[in-house]
């Protein structure tokens, strides 16, 4: 089973996963999440199976890589510095179907206007997922219910209450793993306990303290200005307002699509990293902005800004590379310090 797109390639994967384990299935899971697939290929067997997070970067050299079920869950501007285009970056996820044949699925998100014009094209028996509307085959967001409907009826999977993960991106996410998971006829009663207990990936909208009534997320892993909106849009209907810190290196992607959300939801905004001034010049205008020299100044001025009830997200929009190794060792910091700044409040 082989997972791309440009934001929840992780927690799907990683939720495939668990849902497979918890089935009793033989199951191991890598690829771009972190456990190189050539490492793996010692420990398949022809009982088990592999579960592979897969970027755009590794896609654009496959020759033989053939997934018998195959998913992409969105495409939307990113690593804009390495592309043409975006139909260029779009053409490297694409390439994912390429060795599949009628015996095999290819799981689509259907409101991602690319991703779903791919359908028609496809060897493959193509499943189709939805947030926005009811299909007339596949699975799909209906109120609070989240529902599967093929030729022999239609099933409530799961609920929205049940699950521990945040935003509409993830009811995404948890569509996308059940639909993979379905394709291998698992029994839906091990799909929901999974859901029921799966708990957000590090540095995903990772909760990490609360400190004096403020709450502190580590969306590390947002390095794109669409995983960014899809953070703040995960905290809508929370009373408080949030203290954003954006910034790093960017990917050459404007930063104006964030204005909306950020004049709604955020009370201010904390910048960091080598593109802090681009996105003051593009942002300035719908929130109050501090700058930041480092992640301790980030975190003390965030705290400093919040109001009880508040919300301080690390949602940066942008790579790590100019201040951090990496996402990870970036959302590590941010963590550190918050846990510096809550042993000194107590």
């Amino acid at each position: 089973m082989a997972i791309t797109g440009t934001n929840g390639k992780t927690t799907t994967t990683t939720l495939i996963g668990a849902m497979l384990k918890d089935a009793g299935m033989k199951v191991q899971v890598g690829g771009n999440i972190g456990t190189p697939l050539i490492s793996m290929v010692e420990s398949s067997r022809d009982d088990g199976w592999t579960v592979a997070e897969v970027s755009s970067f590794q896609l654009e050299t496959i020759v033989d890589f053939h997934p018998t079920v195959a998913a992409v869950l969105n495409v939307t501007p990113n690593h804009l510095d390495r592309y043409d285009s975006l139909m260029d970056y779009a053409a490297a996820k694409l390439r994912i179907f390429r060795n599949q044949t009628t015996g095999d699925v290819a799981i689509l998100n259907a409101d991602d206007e690319i991703v779903s014009s791919w359908a028609s094209g496809l060897r493959a028996k193509v499943v189709q997922f939805s947030v926005k509307r009811e299909l007339k085959a596949g699975l799909f967001l209906r109120g609070r219910e989240l529902v599967s409907r093929t030729k022999e009826g239609e099933r409530v999977l799961v609920t929205r209450d049940e699950m521990r993960l945040r935003g509409t991106h993830n009811v995404e996410n948890v569509l996308a793993a059940m639909a993979v998971c379905l394709a291998f006829a698992l029994p839906p009663e091990y799909l929901r306990r999974t859901i029921q207990r799966f708990r957000p990936v590090e540095h995903r909208l990772e909760e990490v303290a609360e400190i004096e009534g403020v709450r502190f997320f580590n969306d590390s892993k947002a390095t794109s200005v669409d995983a960014t909106m899809k953070a703040l849009e995960a905290f809508s209907d929370d009373a408080g307002k949030i203290v954003l810190i954006l910034g790093g290196r960017g990917k050459q992607a404007p930063y104006t699509p964030l204005a909306p959300l950020i004049r709604k939801l955020v009370r201010k905004m904390i910048l960091i990293g080598e593109d802090a001034p681009t996105i003051e010049k593009e942002l300035k205008k719908a929130a109050p902005f501090e700058h930041a020299a480092n992640m301790h100044d980030a975190v003390t001025r965030s705290f400093a800004a919040a109001k009880r009830g508040d919300i301080i997200l690390l949602a940066p929009a942008c790579a790590s590379f100019d201040m951090f190794e990496s996402f990870e060792h970036r959302g590590r910091v941010f963590k550190d310090e918050v846990f510096g700044l809550r042993a000194f409040a107590f």
